[in-house]
């Protein structure tokens, strides 16, 4: 295998293929409505799935595009609150009640995040009621 490495060196001893970027094929509209699909049930798990759906095929796909958007504008928030909620259970006390927050963010979240799933899952773009939208 080193010496097919070996074989496509320029002049330099640099391969041909350095610096070369890879070129993604466009999605087709049954793989784009189904990663636009997966970001707005990614927020079960909160912002991360549709961060990552937003910065892999934010270029591939029109609606994977506009609703990983709107899905990480929506679970963002959400997420940080989850996160600052489950750090504050360990305060003595009072830690009960930021855990019953914490929970009940996140059964909010999943609830608003499936029911925007099975609504772009039909092809329909889905605007959630109440979103920041901080990404443009």
């Amino acid at each position: 295998m080193a010496e097919n490495a070996r074989d496509h060196r320029d002049g330099q001893g640099r391969s041909e293929y350095h610096g070369v970027p890879a070129n993604a094929l466009p999605l087709t509209a049954s793989e784009d409505r189904q990663w636009a699909t997966l970001a707005h049930f990614g927020g079960i798990l909160g912002c991360v799935p549709s961060l990552l759906i937003y910065l892999i095929f934010r270029d591939r796909g029109p609606f994977t595009a506009q609703e990983s958007k709107e899905a990480l504008n929506f679970s963002l928030p959400p997420t940080i609150a989850a996160v600052l909620a489950n750090i504050l259970v360990f305060i003595p006390y009072v830690g009960n009640i930021f855990a019953v927050i914490a929970t009940l963010i996140w059964v909010a979240l999943t609830c608003f995040s499936v029911a925007a799933g099975i609504h772009v899952n039909r092809g329909q773009p889905h605007r959630y009621p109440y979103n920041l939208r901080w990404l443009k």
